[in-house]
């Protein structure tokens, strides 16, 4: 499955990734190659496996606890192989879809995830709030939470931007005074600000009065 002009471009796009550790396999064919063996003894076994080698296998071992359609059994898979990841890529995407039928206590385990040392951990929490809990089920207590993080890890400052400019785009009113009233740290409220007006989501106008709020 290796494309080398592929692992070239992305093996950039990994600062923390050791280019000798990608194979440059590209993820429609890693996720068609999960969803052929999720039902095998071979993927049991090599979920069994960690730490792993090499970037892909840890997609692949990502791709698989997707598949896993009980709940308490892809949470149980995914808290044992949160530690282990080591880069953005493959946590951002890891979105098992059991999850959308077990919002409640998906809300219980992001909790956990939030006061873990692990960053990608961490990351993931946030990320989960973003996708989950920014729509139908809302409460002004996620992005309340989300603002108390505080951390001088890059993916972790990162996605409180992310998560803050989507939010945004979907609850403005709700999440405006947190730029308002700079209660976020002047790095991440300028990458939020940076991300929502590359939305296109949000309206020029909008964006305009964002701009405006930029913290020197």
């Amino acid at each position: 499955m290796q494309d080398l002009k592929y692992r070239e471009f992305h093996s950039r796009l990994m600062p923390t990734i050791k280019k000798d550790k990608v194979i440059g396999v590209r993820t429609p064919e890693l996720r068609k190659f999960a969803k052929e063996i999720s039902k095998t003894d071979y993927a049991k076994e090599f979920l069994k496996i960690l730490p792993h080698e090499y970037y892909e296998e840890n997609n692949l071992h990502a791709f698989l606890i997707e598949e896993i359609r009980d709940y308490d059994l892809c949470i149980a898979e995914l808290n044992r192989f949160l530690p282990y990841v080591d880069n953005w890529a493959t946590c951002d995407m890891m979105r098992p879809k059991i999850f959308r039928n077990h919002l409640p206590e998906l809300l219980d385990e992001i909790g956990i995830w939030l006061h873990s040392k692990d960053t990608y951990t961490v990351r993931y929490g946030i990320e989960m709030l973003m996708v989950y809990f920014l729509d139908e089920i809302f409460s002004p207590e996620y992005p309340e939470t989300v603002s108390k993080i505080r951390s001088d890890e890059y993916y972790i400052k990162m996605m409180v931007a992310w998560y803050f400019a989507t939010a945004l785009s979907k609850r403005y009113d709700d999440v405006l005074p947190y730029l308002e009233q700079n209660r976020l740290d002047a790095d991440t409220h300028n990458k939020t600000i940076r991300k929502a007006v590359e939305s296109y989501r949000i309206s020029d106008e909008k964006k305009n009065y964002l701009r405006t709020l930029k913290r020197s």
